[in-house]
């Protein structure tokens, strides 16, 4: 999964003899090409799978006009399906995750992106199957306590068929769901794309040491962390101007995204968008409204760092947008390609042999992807590759700190990936809010070994300072796009929204969260037209579980600190629990409320305890 970090300045590119041999990942034991006959013939069976799930729900006669005579038939019935399910997304989950492997890597593969929108459709497929058989859960659900206490495939699936009958009142029809699904592809879904086209090929012509050059968006932004405090305050002019020459196409994509979830949640009798994000979350509002009053309440320790920093960086008042993540602190550290995963393998190792012993494997079997190279997206993410039980990691390293952690993060991913293995796909679905604890943890081992073993405090300020641009921006910033977000939706629904005016709501965001820690006439107001988690129709406020997974993975590492390795086993069995528990179930096997705001002050007091560290240097 894409982490929220901002790469940290003092890191620069080293070169392909500096870093060693980069590794590509390997996916030849899942199949041997695009074109061989092992995956064409997998291709085909996905269709007869796909086929034998729309044959079976017909002769069962499943659907929500049409509930089971009695329970034994009922149970016979889902009982059936969900072996079908199981089996079909288990192909699914690894057709899309090879192809993937492709077009992430190799942009310019148009056999790979034919196929991929091929598998969309048969995702749409899937998704129907699966509207047809939630809603018919709903009109069993009284039988649902006498199914699930007899033995067999349903009382295992105890969690996903409770949850699916809680959800089943939040359904259209069974003809409305269907269309709905299908119009996706050309409504938000479409939207959503356009956003991406849009950004990704946004170019601008920028002098940099000298040299008139033209850049793609992505590599201006990135210059927000440039040494030269005059090329960082440039770079930010230009990127606005830049969003200035586009901003129409992305308030009419905006608005479609958000016209769209309206109308459907409206249609599903939701309450709200938030709603129906606080269910996919396994959250309710009290536990969320917690979280978010504490980080509230933390604004002024942020504040404070923010003016130390505009001090350091030479600033009279509060410190300007452009200087947000400017580099703090110096770091002669560089790593290869070896030494980092020797770092990684030796910090893991103090924590748990089964994380070393699985990070050891993913890199001696090439899981990684981590050479930067034209055509490959950037960023960084993990993927479960469900049919040999592995994961694929891509980054893009450049021999820093930063990056180095960027791979620990996602080995945290494919650790709880690892911590599921046994259970079917629908016991292991897991909500974004739980779903960082792993990274976090494991960024969390990375950056306290690196200050432990710091050569004085330069390298200790500038390591403090990647960690707190990117604690304050999952706790302030993120703050900021919720307020934003709840806004637009309230707004939406009356009428559709200029840029003029998502520019100004974001801007009062940013004023109410970084209030005088940064300068109110230099902030960023297309924050709205480049953040691609706003035009996403299928999950909205994509923004606050980011918080709840930071502040979740450090207070479990506070517990570590406290129990010692005794905690492995239980941390171990929360991860593999993650599909079938919620968030406040998994936090209460360590006493923890997440309810209550003491949690929370918790975790943040250890963040507030970096601020002082960084003051002090």
């Amino acid at each position: 999964m894409h982490t929220l970090r901002s790469k940290s300045e003092w890191a620069y590119a080293l070169t392909s003899a500096e870093l060693g041999r980069l590794p590509h990942w390997n996916l030849s034991n899942v199949y041997p090409s695009l074109e061989s006959e092992q995956f064409k013939r997998a291709i085909v069976d996905l269709q007869t799978q796909v086929d034998v799930i729309d044959t079976y729900l017909n002769e069962r006669k499943i659907s929500r006009s049409s509930p089971a005579a009695n329970a034994l038939g009922a149970k016979n019935a889902m009982e059936g399906y969900l072996e079908k399910a199981n089996a079909v997304y288990r192909l699914f989950g690894t057709l899309t995750a090879y192809v993937a492997s492709f077009v992430t890597t190799d942009s310019y593969n148009t056999a790979a992106k034919k196929l991929e929108s091929e598998l969309e459709t048969l995702g749409v497929r899937l998704r129907k199957q699966d509207i047809k058989f939630q809603g018919w859960i709903g009109s069993v659900a009284n039988t649902l306590p006498q199914i699930l206490t007899q033995p067999g495939l349903a009382k295992e699936h105890a969690f996903y068929l409770n949850e699916t009958a809680q959800q089943s009142r939040y359904m259209m029809s069974d003809a409305e769901e269907s269309l709905a699904a299908e119009l996706d592809l050309s409504g938000g879904n479409a939207w959503g794309k356009l956003q991406g086209t849009v950004c990704s090929q946004l170019t601008v012509s920028f002098d940099l040491h000298g040299r008139t050059q033209k850049l793609p968006i992505t590599a201006l932004q990135n210059l927000n962390h440039d040494h030269d405090p005059e090329v960082r305050r440039r770079a930010y002019e230009a990127e606005l101007t830049a969003w200035e020459s586009v901003r129409e196409s992305l308030a009419a994509a905006l608005n479609g995204v958000k016209g769209e979830v309206v109308i459907v949640d409206k249609r599903r009798g939701r309450t709200d968008a938030l709603h129906a994000s606080l269910d996919r979350s396994r959250l309710d509002r009290e536990t969320l409204e917690a979280m978010l009053k504490v980080m509230r309440d933390s604004f002024p320790m942020f504040r404070r760092y923010f003016k130390a920093k505009a001090k350091r960086l030479g600033h009279q008042g509060a410190l300007p947008w452009w200087d947000l993540f400017a580099p703090v602190g110096k770091s002669e550290r560089r790593y290869s390609w070896d030494e980092a995963k020797h770092f990684i393998l030796t910090q893991f190792r103090t924590f748990s042999d089964h994380l070393a012993d699985l990070a050891q494997r993913a890199f001696e079997h090439d899981w990684v992807d981590a050479e930067s190279r034209d055509g490959k997206r950037g960023g960084a993410f993990c993927m479960g590759v469900p049919a040999v039980d592995e994961s694929r990691i891509l980054c893009n390293f450049d021999g820093s700190l930063d990056q180095v952690s960027t791979v620990a993060h996602e080995l945290g991913h494919a650790f709880h990936n690892d911590c599921q293995v046994g259970k079917t796909i629908l016991q292991t679905i897991t909500p974004m809010t739980v779903a960082e604890t792993a990274s976090i943890f494991n960024e969390t081992i990375i950056t306290n070994a690196a200050l432990a073993q710091s050569n004085g405090p330069e390298e200790s300020l500038a390591i403090l300072e990647a960690q707190l641009v990117n604690a304050s921006q999952i706790v302030v910033d993120i703050s900021s796009r919720f307020l934003f977000e709840k806004e637009v939706f309230e707004r939406r629904e009356k009428s559709e929204l200029s840029a003029d005016d998502f520019c100004e709501i974001i801007l009062r965001c940013q004023r109410d969260t970084y209030g005088d820690g940064l300068d109110e006439h230099y902030l960023h107001k297309y924050m709205w037209a480049w953040k691609p988690h706003y035009y996403s129709p299928s999950f909205s406020f994509y923004n606050y579980p980011y918080a709840f997974g930071l502040l979740f993975g450090t207070g479990l590492y506070a517990i570590y600190k406290e129990r010692g390795r005794e905690f492995t086993k239980d941390y171990e069995t929360l991860l593999a629990s993650t599909g079938e528990r919620t968030p406040a179930e998994l936090a209460a096997r360590f006493g923890i409320d997440i309810r209550k705001p003491d949690f929370w002050q918790g975790s943040l007091k250890v963040i507030e305890q970096q601020i002082q560290h960084y003051l002090k240097l």
